[in-house]
């Protein structure tokens, strides 16, 4: 789980851009890892930059070199260094009780789709959304046995607002009497979800479970 914090100051004159970036970095929530890296950008190019794991600043251009030069002899290196613990440390139980805390229920969506031109007459989608955090697990289930072949899945698609969704397909021959089901694991639910296959119920009422 990692999450970033992003603080921007914008000026512009004249066609010109400054920009400020301040990020916490987090990987884990014992703080292991953890870095804060204070970016500087003009007209869209990054030209200096400071970060806790490297310790001092670096220049990425002719003026910035000279300024990350200036900067670790003075008095500005000991105000970043001093960032991590100010804010990063300081402020990560609120960040991660806020946000990286937080659990949501994926909704998810059982139906028939038309296979590609392959081995199997029939295909069924299995579509979880609108869950956090990304980790989770879709698997098939036939007559209760896992179903290992013929089964792709996107990756966890992200939606653009915290939330994700993916997609598992099932290519397959039906069987008479046989029970086809989808399994969904996640963090949020307090045991797997099996949603079952009922090809005997109308297209409409199908793809509401």
């Amino acid at each position: 789980v990692s999450l970033t914090l992003v603080l921007s100051i914008f000026s512009g004159t004249d066609g010109y851009f400054y920009q400020r970036v301040s990020e916490c970095r987090y990987s884990s929530k014992d703080l292991q890892g953890i870095e804060f890296i204070d970016s500087y950008v003009f007209n869209k190019a990054e030209y200096v930059r400071f970060n806790s794991t490297v310790g001092k600043y670096v220049g990425y251009t002719e003026y910035g070199v000279k300024n990350a030069e200036a900067w670790n002899k003075g008095p500005e290196l000991a105000g970043e260094l001093g960032e991590l613990e100010r804010v990063c440390k300081h402020n990560a139980p609120i960040y991660y009780s806020a946000i990286l805390d937080k659990t949501v229920e994926p909704h998810v969506r059982l139906s028939s789709v038309a296979p590609p031109s392959g081995r199997h007459p029939a295909m069924l989608m299995c579509s979880a959304y609108d869950f956090f955090p990304k980790p989770i697990r879709v698997t098939w289930l036939r007559d209760g046995r896992e179903v290992k072949s013929d089964v792709t899945s996107t990756e966890e698609l992200a939606n653009g607002d915290w939330y994700y969704q993916i997609h598992s397909h099932l290519e397959y021959t039906p069987r008479s009497g046989e029970k086809i089901s989808c399994m969904v694991e996640h963090i949020s639910l307090t045991e797997p979800m099996v949603y079952h296959w009922d090809p005997s119920l109308p297209e409409a009422e199908r793809n509401k479970i």
